[in-house]
């Protein structure tokens, strides 16, 4: 499978024996013990496999902003495993593996377009805020104000720039895209949508200022929302992404491919849908060969009718039910002052998991 853009990214961490200098390890994406002795040299961007030349141009120019790249894809995988934690695929990343989410990605499916989408996202959300906190030299605030001040209001703080982000995630992971068939022009409308998502989610903070906690005027800038907003967002698009159908064109640089959307009668996509053109499979059972873990031992709610619940999450193979004790601070009481006092009491819970 060709390298794409997560498991490049994950390069950046784990390129050899080198990590970004200066940054702590647990910025690891891996998860097994065999990352803990990496050293301290500095990032040398023609150690990482699989960059494009134009992708290896932008490391070396822009490599001040590299370990934001980087952390935006671990925000963006975090963010996917959380929107996806009751789901039958949940998201699972392989140790050692550049490829960290296996085959899963290789089909063109909706969950491939999410976490196209989300990764895209993390990476501009990230360097947007490194920005804002003036980590780099080469960025900053946003001087270009959105509209004039309101009547007792004016412009202060640190706006932050989302179009610079938005910028530096184009360029770095839509560099790959660049063939003329089906799957590059479905990654980088999903790549856009989660970048699209960003600039659509900014919104205007203020400060009060005046005597005795008045308003007499209010400071505002603008800023980027949590990234879970971001990430709820972009699973409501995958709840509703369309299917599309290829088509082949022939052009003066030979046949190209383009996407048409499959369903006439439906809205076509817009540049912040996500689509896709493949199916997924069922994620019910282990499949090596699509990268599905199946859902056996996978906690389940016994309680819920949706897609967490043990009928739908268990594929109708039933489950089972432990007993599982948990110490917990109960009956906890205010002294003044000033500190909270708490008994640790066992509670008794039912697990259930899939068979």
């Amino acid at each position: 499978m060709e390298p794409h853009l997560l498991g490049l990214l994950l390069g950046l961490l784990l390129c050899g024996t080198r990590v970004l200098a200066g940054y702590p390890i647990w910025w690891s994406l891996a998860l097994g013990q065999q990352y803990t002795s990496l050293g301290s040299q500095p990032l040398l961007c023609g150690s990482i496999p699989g960059l494009v030349p134009k992708q290896l141009r932008f490391c070396r120019n822009y490599i001040e902003i590299m370990p934001s790249v980087a952390e935006g894809v671990k925000l963006g995988i975090q963010e996917c495993q959380h929107q996806f934690r009751g789901r039958r695929w949940n998201c699972t990343t392989i140790d050692d593996s550049l490829a960290i989410f296996g085959p899963v990605l290789d089909k063109a499916t909706r969950e491939s377009a999410f976490v196209h989408a989300i990764a895209s996202a993390g990476v501009a959300f990230a360097v947007t805020r490194s920005c804002a906190e003036g980590t780099s030299t080469i960025c900053g605030c946003d001087s270009h104000h959105k509209g004039p001040p309101g009547e007792g209001w004016k412009w202060g703080g640190c706006s932050e720039d989302a179009d610079f982000g938005v910028l530096v995630s184009r360029e770095f992971a839509d560099a790959r895209e660049n063939r003329p068939d089906a799957r590059s022009a479905m990654n980088k409308h999903n790549n856009e949508a989660g970048r699209t998502t960003i600039l659509d989610h900014m919104h205007l903070k203020c400060k009060c200022h005046g005597l005795s906690g008045s308003c007499e005027v209010k400071t505002c800038w603008w800023a980027q929302p949590d990234f879970r907003a971001i990430g709820d967002f972009l699973k409501d698009k995958y709840d509703s992404a369309s299917e599309m159908v290829v088509e082949k064109h022939r052009e003066s640089r030979g046949w190209v491919e383009t996407l048409r959307a499959k369903y006439s009668l439906f809205k076509p996509p817009t540049e912040r849908d996500l689509v896709y053109y493949e199916n997924s499979p069922n994620f019910c059972e282990p499949n090596p060969e699509t990268g599905s873990f199946g859902t056996r031992d996978r906690t389940c709610n016994v309680t819920s009718h949706g897609i967490d619940g043990c009928d739908l999450l268990c594929c109708g193979r039933g489950h089972n039910t432990r007993t599982e004790k948990r110490k917990e601070k109960c009956h906890c009481i205010f002294h003044w002052c000033c500190y909270v006092s708490c008994q640790e009491c066992v509670r008794v819970y039912d697990v259930h998991t899939c068979k």
